[in-house]
Parts: structure tokens; sequence; C-alpha cells
């Protein structure tokens, strides 16, 4: 029998899971935030902030939002409570349980994240990629911008990379091409 997967707002019930997430995921790169960050992105942006379910069990979340252009957070920074407002849509965090990849949940998730881009009128959508992933990122679609230092606070690899978001229906495969992430810190 096939655990259903359900993609599903951020809820108050998920933060421990969340932070265990995320601490697994980012700690051995030296970027973990601490549950004040993370919570600070979802307040300030929940229409475009996501759980994933497998069954009944949080198996990953996502969160994003709207930012500046080649701008990103601040990794132990807290977000401002006023709704920030910008064509570019930040996919700041993915991450999916490690016994739980490749499953199709990341494919998931961004897929919900790019309907959701699409019909808020988003233009773009930007990331910050760590520990490695550029090539994955890529391969997504995502283009790095050359020519600056490396996103602050991010590591000495890390690459601001964004892609535009399409109007209209999404292309054929456009959500299938999303493969389960690691931990890139998006």
């Amino acid at each position: 029998m096939t655990e259903e997967i359900h993609v599903r707002p951020v809820a108050d019930g998920d933060w421990d899971g969340i932070v265990a997430l995320e601490a697994g995921a980012y700690t051995p790169l030296g970027l973990s935030e601490g549950r004040a960050a993370l919570e600070s992105r979802v307040r300030a942006s929940p229409e475009t902030c996501f759980a994933v379910d497998l069954g009944r069990r949080l198996a990953g979340y996502l969160l994003a939002l709207p930012y500046p252009e080649s701008a990103y957070p601040e990794l132990d920074g807290v977000e401002p409570t006023a709704t920030l407002r910008s064509r570019n849509l930040h996919l700041h965090d993915i991450v999916v349980a490690e016994h739980l990849r490749h499953r199709g949940l990341a494919r998931h998730l961004l897929g919900r994240l790019t309907e959701t881009a699409r019909s808020h009128g988003y233009e773009q959508i930007s990331l910050v990629a760590v520990g490695g992933s550029e090539t994955f990122w890529s391969g997504r679609g995502f283009t790095a911008r050359r020519g600056g230092p490396p996103p602050a606070g991010y590591g000495p690899t890390a690459v601001y990379m964004s892609k535009a978001v399409t109007a209209g229906a999404p292309s054929p495969g456009e959500t299938e091409m999303w493969a389960d992430a690691g931990a890139p810190r998006a």
C-alpha cells in the first residue's frame, strides 16, 4: 500500500519536526538557523511556505518569501513582521527527511511553490545554492548570478541563482522535472 503525499501550509504543530529536519540538513554545513528565524519566515509569508506529509507524518518542508531580486535572508536573522513586496519569490529552504528522499516529495513541494508563484504574479524564483548544490539547481532551470562575492553567511561556495516563472499553465513535465532535494539551502 502506497502512503499518500499531501502538501499543505505549515501548521503550529510542525515546528519541532521542521527544526529537527533543518538542523539535520544544515548543521553539518554550519548553516543551521534555529527556530526563531524559521518561524519568522513563515510569519512573513505563510501562503508561500509548505509542509509535506507522507501518510500522517511530516516528511519535509519548504520556506519561500518575497524578497527583492539579488537579496536574501540573513541566516540567523528574524524577518520583519511587515509583509515584503517583490516580484521575486525567494526559495529560502527546502528539506526532505533523508530516509524519505527519492519518493517525489521535493517534486511535490516545488510544484506547489511554482503554482503558487504563478498564481500570485511572481515573475521569478530565486535561491542561494549551498554545499555544492549549484549543479542540482542548474539542472532544474536555475541560472547562477556571477560577478559578485558569495552570499554573505551562506558559506564560501554559495551561489545566488534564479529562474523565471512562466505565465499560464505549467508546461508539460514542468512539475515532474524536480527530483528530491537533498539539503540545498535554497
